[in-house]
């Protein structure tokens, strides 16, 4: 029932502000905010001059200017600010969000979806993993079978370092990418050879700088990777 558990956090914390709505009072006109705002300039005025920060001569004088304008903000007519926005109204939009959010999910979620307990599902990732494992193993076997003159030889090199790049292991996917490019030097594939060996590393040692240099010597000038590997180099040489 987490419909519930979302209604309830919504209400907590919305009620700081349901409180403050609650004992605010509305002004009702322009006069009344400049009124206001002149009588806590006041008070300002009078706690600065307590705590030394204006001299005598100068709170008098600037008390003087605030009293003036007292006087005649309340000789003026009253001008209402307009009711378009009230206190009522922001307290009943503020109940409405609460309300709102769980129609939402009644809706748009699945709130009769079983919940899935955090065990099974990382037996789950773990049996996938076990499974991957096979599957790259296979690979790893089927390329190490295959003749030297064999064009599915690249091909399978480059997904099997995308396949364990995708799983973080950058140590073995530098490799793989690295017997690629022996077989057919692409630049590209250089490239992510040595920033897959950067990753494993946490370096730029000068074996995947050269690499990135070879990549950069034959890749296009239009290249979207040349300006990372011109980076990893400029790293490289501030190490």
């Amino acid at each position: 029932m987490i419909w519930i558990g979302i209604f309830l956090l919504s209400a907590v914390v919305l009620l700081p502000s349901l409180l403050a709505f609650r004992h605010t009072t509305r002004l009702r006109d322009e006069r009344e905010s400049a009124l206001v705002l002149l009588r806590a300039q006041l008070a300002e005025l009078d706690r600065d001059r307590e705590c030394g920060l204006i001299a005598a001569s100068e709170h008098e004088g600037a008390r003087l200017e605030i009293q003036r304008r007292l006087l005649a903000s309340d000789a003026a007519p009253a001008r209402g600010i307009g009711r378009s926005i009230t206190t009522p109204v922001v307290l009943v939009c503020l109940l409405l969000l609460p309300l709102t959010a769980t129609g939402l999910y009644l809706l748009c979620g699945h709130p009769s979806l079983p919940a899935q307990p955090l065990a099974p599902r990382l037996l789950a990732q773990k049996a996938q993993d076990k499974r991957d494992d096979g599957l790259l193993a296979e690979l790893r076997a089927g390329l190490g079978r295959m003749p030297p003159d064999d064009p599915n030889r690249f091909r399978g090199f480059l997904l099997l370092g995308q396949a364990e790049a995708a799983r973080d292991h950058y140590a073995a996917a530098a490799e793989a990418w690295r017997q690629a490019t022996t077989i057919q030097f692409v630049p590209e594939v250089a490239a992510r050879a040595a920033e897959a060996q950067t990753l494993a590393d946490g370096r730029v040692s000068p074996e995947s700088a050269a690499l990135f240099r070879r990549a950069l010597d034959t890749a296009p000038a239009d290249a979207p990777w040349r300006m990372a590997a011109q980076q990893r180099i400029a790293q490289s040489e501030h190490q």
